[in-house]
């Protein structure tokens, strides 16, 4: 509708200016807008109602109406994937939406300075490893459990905690924070939501209770599928984790040499169609299938029918209970409220001993490599309907990989480099669920549900002239590969230097024609091997570092860029703990200078790790 100077109470100047305005609104602006204005009448009206009081004499101003609380909020996120990244965009979309300002951070990018100032504080956290804050996450959890943080009796907040349930220290980053706010005297908005590693349908109630919370419960919901969407991209995918699309695989290929004690997977998988994008950085989210014999020994064991119809869903959904085991539900890991509902079936069973005050160890022993197997036959579950037993156990979660392929060298294609796990334990064979599923029971042609979990957090310099230095020994080689090839599309002139490492040369050594062709051509100007099987000394990637120490010293003051990727519970500690040493040896530098260099190289971006 077109306003006119007849139809309206406002000049023509302001009408032509309306009409050239309001059109362009997006609904999130309108909402904002109306708003505003609303608060803006309410505030003229109480200027309207102190001036009205009559008197013959000049009165001094009215005092000034309680200030109303601001429709202001902050969300932080600590994020080594990406999920906590994208559920706080997801929050602070929705709170823009309900007219609010929002102020979406990083935890390392947030000026500490300011949070005395906050009115909404909204904190979206995962854990890493075991119990760990994520790399942009520690410099402000460290602050806040230090001396240095304020009172905040004026602050209201609420955190949602991202995490694993098959680790000990389950959400402990997102405990820590709330915690903490509550001592320094902050007031709890919304209760802490823990959320496992399917954590769509709690964000989404999580969200759903801020926004309530916060007086706007006529607010439109929040769904799981929005929750657990990917964030926005310039051509947005109907695909995501919610949704994922399903991919031809277009090459599977052994690169390790005949006699290798490894099997390593090269994949090639075809996006076309999908509309899903991603950058060298973003991993690729696979949803797996377990291996067919243990859902058959399963079953045997427990005496099931394997065409019985079980829940495979919460939406109602049912399907036959080999399927469900085989698609659907995890069970290859033991957590431990797994097992403290499967006591609650199976009250007779002593493992209410296992889980009892003063067992700890002997239970995080027993979680450690055993399976739902283990724990049916170990503990006589056997007579547990099938039924019941499927409702305690989770949604089989998909695996995340790191895209080993460029997106400039071969559109429409995403590749992956996977080591196939396998190993012995308590007189099984043991598998792992996704790296066995791709490297035995899927061939050219097959389909895989997929989809792209982008990393914003492990990402190539905006300047292409700057200085990369990659650490990735095995698959950790993975997303350099990646790095290596954009950079050749695009020309970059910026230097490179890549520590591999494996086990032996003649069977491991993972992409060494195409590392030799990048050396040659000078997209790749420096590599360096460790081969650890190769030599009476175990040789690994932090040597080769030390043997270079004064170069790579060299490079970090010429504006180098860190990036490490790789197992975490090993490499990525000794490669972090040789980085503080060659700063010392090298830079003069005292142990605590080091490590604070190292958090400053973090925050800049120039140290960035992808480890698992």
């Amino acid at each position: 509708m077109e306003l006119l100077v007849t139809n309206s109470p406002f000049t023509g100047e302001q009408v032509e200016l309306l009409n050239k305005l309001l059109p362009t609104l997006t609904d999130s602006q309108r909402i904002w807008l109306n708003g505003y204005l609303s608060a803006m009448q309410g505030g003229a009206a109480a200027s309207a109602g102190s001036a009205a009081a009559p008197s013959s004499e000049s009165v001094p101003a009215a005092a000034a109406p309680a200030a109303a609380v601001p429709k202001e909020a902050t969300v932080l996120f600590g994020s080594q994937t990406g999920n906590s990244q994208g559920l706080a965009k997801k929050l602070t979309q929705k709170l823009e939406q309900q007219g609010f300002s929002v102020t979406l951070s990083s935890m390392s990018a947030f000026k500490t300075n300011t949070l005395k100032k906050l009115h909404h504080l909204f904190i979206v956290a995962s854990t890493h490893g075991e119990g760990d804050p994520p790399d942009n996450a520690l410099s402000f959890h460290e602050f806040l459990h230090s001396k240095r943080a304020p009172e905040l009796k004026e602050l209201n907040y609420s955190v949602l905690a991202l995490g694993d349930t098959s680790y000990e220290f389950f959400c402990k980053t997102g405990k820590d924070f709330d915690q903490r706010l509550e001592e320094l005297g902050a007031k709890r908005l919304v209760p802490r939501s823990d959320c496992d590693v399917d954590f769509d349908e709690p964000a989404a109630e999580w969200m759903n209770q801020v926004v309530a919370a916060l007086g706007q419960a006529s607010a439109a919901p929040v769904s799981a599928a929005e929750a657990g969407s990917a964030p926005s991209a310039e051509v947005q995918s109907e695909y995501s984790r919610t949704n994922p699309f399903h991919a031809e695989v277009l090459e599977n290929l052994n690169l390790n040499g005949r006699g290798s004690n490894k099997e390593t997977r090269h994949l090639e998988i075809s996006l076309e169609g999908s509309n899903l994008t991603y950058e060298p950085g973003d991993s690729l989210g696979i949803f797996p299938e377990n291996h067919p014999q243990l859902v058959d020994e399963l079953i045997a064991a427990m005496g099931w029918n394997p065409q019985e119809s079980v829940a495979i869903g919460k939406k109602g959904e049912t399907g036959p209970l080999r399927d469900a085991l085989l698609r659907h539900y995890e069970i290859t890991v033991l957590t431990k409220p797994l097992l403290e509902q499967a006591a609650k079936l199976a009250p007779g069973s002593s493992l209410n001993e296992l889980l009892a005050a003063g067992r700890e160890q002997e239970l995080r022993s027993y979680l450690h490599g055993r399976d739902l197997l283990d724990l049916v036959q170990d503990y006589g579950l056997k007579g547990i309907a099938a039924g019941e037993f499927v409702s305690i156990l989770r949604k089989l979660p998909a695996r995340l990989y790191s895209i080993s392929s460029s997106p400039s060298a071969t559109p429409d294609e995403v590749h992956i480099t996977v080591g196939a796990v396998r190993y012995e334990n308590g007189g099984r064979n043991r598998y792992g669920v996704c790296s066995v599923h791709l490297a035995e029971r899927i061939q050219a042609g097959d389909s895989l549900p997929v989809y792209i979990q982008q990393n914003p957090n492990f990402k190539l310099p905006a300047d292409a002239e700057a200085p990369i230095i990659m650490i990735g020994p095995g698959t950790g080689a993975a997303p350099f590969r990646s790095f290596l090839a954009e950079r050749e599309e695009q020309g970059a002139g910026g230097k490179s230097w890549l520590f591999f490492g494996d086990q032996h040369f003649a069977t491991d050594f993972l992409y060494q024609v195409e590392w030799q062709r990048w050396l040659k051509d000078g997209v790749l100007n420096r590599m360096d091997v460790a081969f650890s099987r190769d030599s009476d000394q175990k040789v690994y990637v932090q040597h080769k570092m030390l043997e270079r120490s004064a170069e790579l010293y060299s490079w970090l003051q010429d504006g180098a860029y860190i990036y490490v990727c790789g197992d975490e519970k090993h490499m990525a500690h000794d490669v972090h703990n040789t980085l503080q040493t060659i700063l010392v040896q090298e830079g003069g530098m005292s142990p605590e200078a080091a490590a604070d260099y190292l958090s400053s190289l973090q925050d800049q971006k120039r140290y960035q790790r992808d480890v698992y």
